[in-house]
């Protein structure tokens, strides 16, 4: 079976469980108290969905705001973002919409975008509504979903929904190896110009 190489960036504040979400995906564990990353982490995970195996090369960047300038070196020729914000924190939403602005002024190729409310274990403190988040996720043509690395909820899913919005495979030219640039996730079927490529987290 062909393997199609995918490089996914997570981008999001510290502690809204990027690191855990990654780890939930590659190892299907979870660590209550994750050391904060530092810089980016790397690790890799292949999964097949509807006969195709996709090999995720995964960057988890640093939440902290001084590593933030290193993010570019991370997002940059990405084939999907996925912008994680926790549910209990409100704040961490609003950061959501600085990344996407960012991403759009970086970069030049099209990209899947995921935005993903972490943390739907703790639904008793939530301070950001579910609709809030899916009209904002639609209005830039981005995946929403709703995940708990802790209860593991939602992320193979998320990362299955990715690979769904690979164009088909006689649609763009992939060298053998080469890593594929994906369509940003679009719900009205229009061309859309988009961009490339912790502390205790749950």
């Amino acid at each position: 079976m062909a393997v199609r190489e995918v490089k996914v960036c997570l981008l999001g504040e510290s502690g809204v469980g990027k690191s855990s979400i990654v780890l939930r995906f590659v190892n299907d564990s979870f660590k209550p108290a994750l050391e904060s990353t530092i810089g980016a982490s790397f690790m890799t995970k292949r999964l097949d969905v509807d006969g195709v195996s996709y090999q995720f090369q995964i960057w988890d960047t640093a939440g902290q705001e001084k590593y933030r300038s290193l993010a570019p070196m991370y997002y940059r020729g990405a084939a999907a973002a996925i912008i994680v914000y926790d549910i209990t924190r409100e704040a961490t939403f609003r950061t959501v919409k600085d990344w996407v602005r960012e991403l759009k002024r970086n970069c030049t190729t099209d990209l899947v975008l995921a935005i993903a409310g972490n943390k739907s274990d703790l639904n008793d403190l939530r301070e950001v509504r579910v609709r809030e988040a899916e009209e904002y996720a639609q209005s830039i043509g981005a995946h929403f979903i709703e995940t708990s690395a802790l209860s593991a909820i939602n992320v193979p899913q998320l990362f299955k929904a990715i690979a769904e919005e690979l164009p088909p495979e006689d649609s763009i030219s992939v060298r053998p190896g080469s890593t594929v640039h994906l369509r940003r996730h679009d719900e009205n079927k229009e061309t859309q110009t988009s961009c490339c490529g912790s502390k205790k987290s749950r």
